[in-house]
């Protein structure tokens, strides 16, 4: 009976009934925390299995009646203080006392939980009976995760939890539902919310794994495709438009499954009404725009490619999709803060999804995350902008009411990140912010408390004194918060009261640092010391200023401790790798870049900083291994390992900084030295593609492009076809570093990247080495010919006084000779002797100022030996 109220959303009657009042007596609560108050009993049930059941249902009964407080509304018919039973105390608690308590227990690792969370003791009192131990109830690890992702989004920066570091529980409940008699809705669920927590930790790239996970656990069939439609209304022309075709598995018996016809209808027809509704749905508004159409029209009933599964989708009149399936596609648009085309989903390619779903409504809390996700596309656009701002204050005002029922709100509830009432409201005041409506924004950041945005807001206007004078105004008690605020202090016992808001206070004098620089280490060790060193941001704000004033020294403890409070900010690791870097550190610097990599694997940055730290360790260790004598010894096996580590960091870096050539040349150079000369080849192509045109010749490394004409020419050309050259032969072909393996990508580079760009004397002879190795006689003579006319002798101009360029050009005009004797005789149709006079002649003819010079003969002797040829 318990069970069926907490599904139904009566939490009223479950947290009222006699087995929570013998469960939640506490004991001394107001002189103790709630884990000490609490000894979790249940005298009148016997049997563990049905014990750990009521908990777990109590649990779950609180921690909804906190998420219908905070996130779906209707208001909460029901208070902590009929809840708790104190039975020192018998007198009742108020609610404001046990709300203060529970977000003082809230905050973690140094970062406040936000204060005006409503009932936040049935947070509280859920995450003490997760953290019970449990035999019977498998389930009790998943509510742990989704308990968790609910209290990281109450603090103002996520922070990991020790419970996190342990997976194997995790880990086997889902081996259990992946199982020949596990549910595959409760698979994709459980990937889902894994992903979810991944995504509040920035790791986006696992947590886009495990939302793909999640499509294949159930059956979801999705492509993003292209068909003929229009998004104007005066578009003559059908164009090709981006389209998702997603289908879900059949289900049987699925209620979900169901959509009334009314709704169906409403989804595929255009609307006359300027507001879509629905008795069970949000407010849905339309565009009204003069050009834009309300949705993209497809006059194509058939995509231009798919795959096989989809092919009978058409894009006009696609069928309805379950919600869990909704939940999947609207978690794949999560990345809408990430604008680079390689980072996740661009805005174009997010539409069709968020489109997709808003096409069929099926459930209250999956359709307001799909509005509020449109809202966030459309805020960049100025047709768009209008109903960006009108959508998002109707998701706010729609939160209080009972338009549709609660058990609906909650069923896909942590399936999606559906942001808190204050935190939407927020983001509402943002949108204002940005086109211009300061005093709109600054009421809702003053009515929510979020004095570090009202202080942007001042600043925004060039009232930066009106800013401090609110934060000394709130740390000295002239300006009050909210009365419920007052209200709690009233109620408590005066050695309480100090102790309520020091992690705010603690903000607050971080804030005050960051608006009076002249002051800010007196205004951040005041925060330090107010929170009891537990204050990451007063750390982190003291490194930093440290660091922008060259004192690295002072700055290196300031950020380890930042550091060790929340280690999940990799902006503090980086900056600590900086410091590290100016003392010169290397050690110290190579792991504050690692552990920026292990957080974010897609910092570029950072990856190429760890790189040249393993290069800085390479060099210094060589330096410390000096003998008596001075002499050096390095250690070969150390320092070709560390250049190996240099080289993976680099490559791993150059997949999300492609177009850092600066990254490509340390990769080029790191590369040759570890012997992975088709990765200095890569390198070199990447470096011409992005410097040419700026810089011409000078782009090309020409040592590095003799090194690898080196590496292809030193092997033979033609093998010995008998059989115990056999190994040798297969070796020379498939070995990619040498030989004939590495024969195809400088070619390439050549003809492909370098010739048809930029040209200089040293390439084109390279280029002239590699050809002769390839008995290609014609393109080999080409090839040199066109050095000669790079070259000094080529450039000669007439009236050069130069003495040594002359001598010097002689010496090339006798190299080609050389070349025209060699080769001349192998290719047919080609003059070689004309071409030597020719080349002869026009060489004297320019530099008659020096036949008194000796190497002038040598001239006349090359023109004898061409006519006695003939």
């Amino acid at each position: 009976m318990l069970a069926k109220d907490v599904i139904d959303g009566k939490f009223r009657e479950v947290l009222t009934s006699s087995l929570a009042r013998e469960f939640f007596r506490a004991s001394g609560l107001q002189d103790k925390s709630y884990e000490e108050s609490f000894s979790w009993q249940l005298p009148s049930v016997t049997d563990e299995a049905e014990k750990e059941f009521i908990q777990v249902i109590l649990a779950v009964a609180s921690l909804h009646a906190f998420i219908q407080a905070n996130w779906t509304g209707p208001d909460l018919n029901i208070k902590p203080s009929e809840v708790i039973v104190d039975m020192m105390n018998p007198t009742l608690i108020s609610d404001e006392v046990l709300d203060m308590k529970a977000v003082t227990e809230l905050a973690y690792g140094g970062e406040p939980a936000y204060h005006l969370a409503q009932h936040t003791t049935f947070l509280r009192l859920a995450q003490l009976i997760f953290a019970l131990p449990y035999r019977h109830c498998i389930s009790t690890c998943w509510w742990r995760l989704r308990t968790t992702i609910i209290h990281e989004q109450l603090l103002d920066e996520a922070v990991p939890f020790p419970w996190m570091d342990a997976h194997d529980s995790l880990g086997s409940l889902l081996q259990t539902l992946t199982g020949d008699a596990g549910d595959r809705d409760l698979t994709g669920r459980l990937q889902l919310e894994q992903g979810r927590l991944e995504h509040i930790f920035c790791h986006d790239k696992v947590a886009s794994d495990r939302f793909i996970q999640a499509a294949r656990a159930t059956g979801l069939q999705y492509e993003l495709t292209g068909a003929l439609g229009r998004r104007t209304k005066f578009q003559q022309n059908d164009l090709s438009q981006l389209v998702l075709l997603a289908e879900s598995r059949k289900r049987d018996n699925s209620p979900a499954e169901a959509i009334p016809d009314d709704l169906a209808d409403q989804s595929r027809t255009p609307v006359n009404s300027s507001i879509m509704t629905h008795s069970n749905l949000p407010v849905t508004l339309e565009l009204n725009d003069d050009t834009l159409l309300e949705q993209t029209i497809f006059t194509s009933s058939a995509p231009s490619s798919t795959t096989n599964q989809l092919a009978h989708l058409d894009p006009v009149s696609q069928p309805p999709l379950h919600p869990l399936d909704q939940c999947i596609l609207l978690s794949l648009c999560l990345n809408v803060r990430n604008t680079s085309p390689l980072h996740g989903l661009t805005s174009e390619q997010m539409s069709p999804y968020v489109a997709r779903v808003i096409s069929h409504p099926k459930n209250w809390s999956v359709h307001t995350m799909a509005l509020l996700l449109r809202s966030r596309l459309e805020s960049a656009r100025t047709r768009t902008v209008e109903r960006s701002v009108l959508q998002l204050q109707a998701l706010v005002d729609q939160m209080p009411t009972a338009d549709s029922p609660l058990p609906e709100r909650l069923l896909y509830f942590h399936s999606i990140p559906l942001p808190s009432k204050w935190e939407m409201e927020r983001e509402l005041a943002l949108r204002f912010l940005t086109l211009g409506v300061v005093k709109s924004a600054l009421e809702i950041f003053e009515r929510l408390e979020m004095w570090e945005e009202v202080v942007k807001c001042w600043q925004s206007m060039e009232r930066t004194d009106k800013a401090v004078v609110i934060v000394r105004d709130l740390l000295e008690g002239r300006k009050e918060e909210a009365e419920s605020v007052i209200s709690r202090g009233k109620d408590l016992p005066s050695p309480r009261r100090g102790k309520l808001d020091l992690a705010r206070q603690a903000k607050l004098w971080c804030l005050l640092g960051d608006l009076e620089p002249d002051n800010a280490v007196e205004h951040y060790g005041r925060a330090w010391a107010l929170s009891k060193e537990t204050s990451g941001r007063a750390m982190r704000s003291l490194g930093g200023y440290y660091f922008a004033r060259g004192e690295f020294e002072k700055a290196i403890p300031c950020l380890h401790r930042a550091v060790k409070i929340n280690p999940l900010l990799s902006r503090s690791w980086f900056i600590l790798g900086c410091a590290y870097i100016r003392l010169e550190n290397w050690e110290g610097a190579r792991d504050s870049f690692s552990r920026c990599v292990s957080i974010d694997d897609e910092d570029g940055e950072s990856w190429n900083n760890l790189a040249s730290m393993y290069l800085r360790l390479d060099s210094s260790q060589n330096i410390s291994e000096l003998d008596v004598n001075g002499e050096d010894q390095p250690s070969t096996a150390k320092s070709f390992s560390n250049k190996i580590l240099a080289f993976r960091a680099l490559k791993q870096g150059l997949k999300y900084s492609y177009d850092n050539w600066r990254m490509w040349t340390n990769y080029m150079i790191v590369a040759v030295d570890v012997g992975e000369l088709s990765e200095a080849c890569r390198a070199l192509t990447r470096i011409v593609e992005e410097r040419s045109a700026k810089t011409g010749a000078e782009c090309v490394d020409e040592e590095v492009l003799e090194r690898l004409v080196n590496a292809v020419t030193r092997v033979p050309a033609g093998l010995d076809q008998s059989a115990r050259d056999d190994d040798r032969r297969r070796d020379a072909v498939n070995y990619p570093n040498e030989g004939h393996g590495l024969l195809g990508r400088v070619l390439d580079l050549f003809d492909r990247t370098i010739l048809p760009r930029v040209s200089s004397p040293r390439i084109f002879r390279a280029y002239a080495r590699l050809l002769t190795w390839q008995s290609r006689w014609e393109d080999a003579l080409k090839a040199y010919l066109d050095w000669y006319r790079c070259s000094v002798a080529g450039t000669f101009e007439k009236g050069e006084t130069d003495v040594e360029k002359w001598r010097e050009a002689v010496n090339e005009v006798e190299d080609v000779m050389d070349v025209l004797r060699n080769f001349g005789p192998r290719v047919q149709g080609i003059n070689w002797r004309h071409q030597g006079r020719s080349i002869i002649r026009t060489f004297m003819g320019r530099s008659k100022d020096f036949e008194d010079e000796t190497e002038w003969s040598r001239l006349i002797e090359f023109q004898s030996e061409l006519r006695t040829d003939e």
